[in-house]
């Protein structure tokens, strides 16, 4: 489940908001469609109430013989109205529905009448139809049999077509001065859709809108961490890095102000340890000097030789402490530089060295952009470890759509896969198969390990299935993000 969740901020963000504006809507619209349909029960009793007392108003002051010819002329197929001598029964009780003694009371304000009975039918009824025995309703041209079966099936031509609905029916009757009863049968809209077409619309262009404002609102939020988290890394690799920029919020600018002061902090503890390893290493060269002179004048013998190549391994190893110390404090500038010319460059240089240096599968085209200086160090001391310790070394470039990798494999006993990860400490030395007498200090794949990861890369240490040691520099693709396929 946890894949399947966003890992970014700016995503967690976004979903979270754009979650609780959906849930919002979504009750939103909910509120809406039951608010909707109370008011489309309110609106269609009060038009069907206005309609009967408009008609009952009209047969009121008619002729008698004109009430006859009214009532035909306000029937229609949603609305039927009759008129007879004898009380008619309504299809519900008159008490079927608290409503309707309301909209009695409202009729009976309105009408000169003696008496109104409204009766509401309920959800589950079929709309109600005057159903007299004594009385036979008239046939009105255009509202027969047909018309009243399309009522009865709760039938309703629209915009939307057939749309089948279900109904609240509302009949009443009311009694005339003179004696004769008007009925009136009429179904109301009780359930239409639940969420209509426009609504659908408008929320979905709510949806769209505000989705991209949140998108926006939390792009903002979350650049400036981006932007830190950015910045944290080249301070990883590059401490001469440039500051950040001092803008934004207040909270923004105490973080970048607070970022700034520690890069120049570790800046300063950087230059100072380089400062106090050089001062080191130069009084401790002269002390080394005046001893060498000394040893040097001393008679030929075999304690004479001993304490010289003493002397030539202190001399080593301030050499390459001092080495490794600059190097992490120094930065190089990045540029672009075709990889296989490089390495073809060191293995001929080499070679006319004299040194067993052999050339491997070098393609073309391999650009990236980093620290040239730096990586040709890097590829020089994997050569000459491998040399030194592996009788042969022979150098090899693949180029993938994700990044580069420069082999460096020799023929030698290998390391006990225990120590693979030690021999990249600094300092850290083998103590069978790597010899004192082939010299070194154990810093020569400690400055490589910083080289490489300083360009964002990896050295990888591995067995060789057919015996000796590969060493790989691995420049992933976001670092070799400008390598190009030709």
């Amino acid at each position: 489940m946890k894949r399947l969740l966003p890992q970014t901020l700016f995503y967690q963000t976004l979903l979270v908001l754009l979650s609780g504006i959906a849930l919002a809507l979504l009750a939103g619209a909910l509120i809406y469609s039951s608010a909707r349909q109370e008011a489309v029960r309110a609106v269609g009793a009060i038009g069907a109430a206005e309609r009967i007392i408009n008609v009952s108003r009209l047969v009121a002051e008619a002729p008698v013989d004109w009430r006859a010819r009214l009532v035909e002329g306000s029937s229609d197929a949603s609305f039927r109205v009759y008129l007879s001598t004898t009380q008619p029964t309504l299809p519900v009780g008159e008490s079927a529905n608290p409503a309707s003694q309301v909209i009695a009371d409202f009729i009976e304000r309105s009408v000169s009448a003696k008496s109104v009975t409204v009766g509401l039918a309920s959800r589950s009824e079929q709309p109600p139809m005057l159903t007299d025995e004594r009385w036979e309703p008239r046939q009105h041209p255009g509202h027969g049999r047909g018309a009243g079966r399309g009522m009865r099936g709760g039938m309703m031509h629209g915009p939307l077509g057939d749309a089948v609905m279900s109904w609240r029916g509302l009949s009443a009757k009311v009694e005339l001065h003179d004696g004769q009863w008007l009925a009136f049968t009429t179904s109301l809209p009780d359930e239409g859709p639940k969420i209509s077409f426009h609504l659908l619309l408008a929320l979905a262009v709510m949806t769209g809108i505000i989705a991209i404002l949140t998108a926006w609102a939390a792009r903002r939020l979350t650049a400036p961490l981006r932007v830190l988290s950015d910045a944290a890394t080249r301070l990883g690799h590059d401490v001469d890095a440039a500051p950040l920029a001092v803008t934004g919020s207040v909270e923004l600018r105490r973080a970048a102000e607070a970022f700034n002061d520690m890069q120049s902090r570790l800046r300063s503890l950087i230059a100072n340890r380089t400062l106090m390893l050089a001062a080191i290493s130069h009084d401790l060269r002269t002390q080394l000097t005046l001893l060498r002179l000394r040893t040097e004048m001393a008679p030929a013998n075999e304690d004479k030789e001993r304490m010289l190549r003493t002397i030539s391994d202190l001399e080593e190893m301030l050499t390459e402490t001092l080495s490794f110390a600059r190097d992490e404090a120094q930065s190089e500038p990045r540029k672009l530089v075709d990889v296989g010319a490089l390495i073809t460059s060191i293995i001929d240089d080499m070679a006319d060295a004299g040194m067993p240096v052999a050339s491997g599968k070098i393609p073309e085209g391999a650009v990236i952009e980093c620290k040239t200086a730096a990586l040709r160090r890097a590829v020089v001391n994997l050569i000459d470890n491998a040399v030194k310790y592996g009788a042969k070394a022979t150098v090899s470039l693949e180029k993938k759509h994700e990044g580069i990798t420069i082999n460096v494999d020799d023929e030698g006993p290998g390391i006990p896969e225990e120590q693979i990860a030690l021999v990249l400490q600094p300092f850290y030395r083998l103590e069978t198969s790597r010899s004192r007498d082939t010299g070194g200090i154990g810093l020569g794949l400690a400055i490589t390990t910083s080289i490489i990861e300083a360009q964002d890369g990896r050295l990888s240490l591995t067995n060789r299935n057919g015996g000796g040691l590969r060493a790989a520099i691995i420049l992933p693709s976001d670092i070799s993000r400008h390598l190009t396929q030709v």
